[in-house]
């Protein structure tokens, strides 16, 4: 039997709603083949991360009320993980998390701590030295997603491992996608986002590796190429072990087509060469993709 959600946060369920359909669009075109119960639960998680994610971001000056409040939420949250203490200071996105465990036991609170280490460690600016660097920070803000999700979805009996693996991957995915497709407005602002080891193998200072023409054109299509291929082989792990979840294997599938799509998007504007600026996928690739992955299903 389902618990009934906590009335707190289920008077969140609009906000919930509105901000996966403005922020995350194909995830929410993905959505809507969830039982309702579970898209709400995914809706909560998707608005508890956002705000975290504005908490952490939070541009106000040291000390001020606005600061403080918003480190006393964090620390609340924090605390709750480590000790199981609910404060009062922890806000609506503890009370989200609080009762999404409480619905859903499996959830895995170790995520939700190491997507604040990854918020945290994006704020102070990226420092990708390796890929092992590089692939801890797509755990850290969006492996760490996918596994939420995966608990919430339900996992079949026994197959707990293999499901939190492959959600982590397909997560894991999407950021790299994510990285690729923003590549040159976060250079533009100083942000490097490729491990420079990746930069030193094509020839590049990564001391040096700021401003969207700072990628030579051979070096450009090689780094592309390299994440690119890792990002499929990550898309490949997330795909496959769809078939451990209990609900929404078709949304995961069509999310996961739809997201890919962009890496192809990509490779189809010349790696930024032929057409630069940010991959956008068209609305007749979108349905083919999301035809694809209904076929899948």
């Amino acid at each position: 039997m389902t618990l009934q959600r906590d009335p707190r946060v289920a008077a969140l369920l609009p906000e919930a709603q509105a901000t996966i359909n403005s922020v995350a669009r194909s995830f929410a075109l993905a959505a809507r083949f969830l039982p309702r119960d579970v898209r709400d639960d995914i809706n909560l998680l998707y608005l508890a991360l956002r705000r975290l994610d504005d908490l952490v971001d939070l541009e106000a000056p040291s000390g001020s009320a606005q600061r403080a409040d918003a480190q006393q939420r964090l620390a609340a949250i924090r605390t709750w993980i480590n000790t199981g203490a609910i404060a009062d200071a922890g806000g609506d996105e503890l009370a989200i998390f609080v009762d999404l465990q409480r619905r859903t036991p499996a959830l895995p609170t170790d995520a939700i701590s190491a997507f604040l280490d990854g918020m945290e460690s994006d704020l102070a600016g990226p420092v990708m030295e390796s890929d092992a660097d590089l692939d801890l920070y797509c755990y850290q803000v969006a492996g760490t997603v996918g596994r939420l999700m995966a608990a919430l979805l339900g996992v079949r009996g026994g197959d707990d491992a293999q499901a939190d693996h492959a959600a982590r991957a397909l997560g894991a995915a999407m950021q790299r996608t994510n990285i690729l497709r923003d590549i040159d407005e976060d250079l533009a602002n100083g942000r490097v986002y490729l491990p420079a080891t990746s930069l030193r193998r094509v020839g590049l200072d990564p001391a040096a590796a700021s401003g969207p023409t700072s990628l030579r054109d051979g070096d450009r299509r090689a780094l592309y190429m390299a994440e690119i291929a890792r990002a499929d082989a990550e898309y490949e792990v997330g795909v496959a072990g769809i078939r451990h979840l209990l609900n929404g294997g078709r949304s995961i599938r069509v999310a996961g087509h739809l997201y890919r799509e962009i890496l192809r998007q990509i490779e189809r504007d010349g790696f930024g060469l032929r057409r630069p600026h940010r991959p956008v996928v068209g609305r007749a690739r979108k349905a083919a993709a999301l035809l694809r992955a209904m076929r899948a299903a």
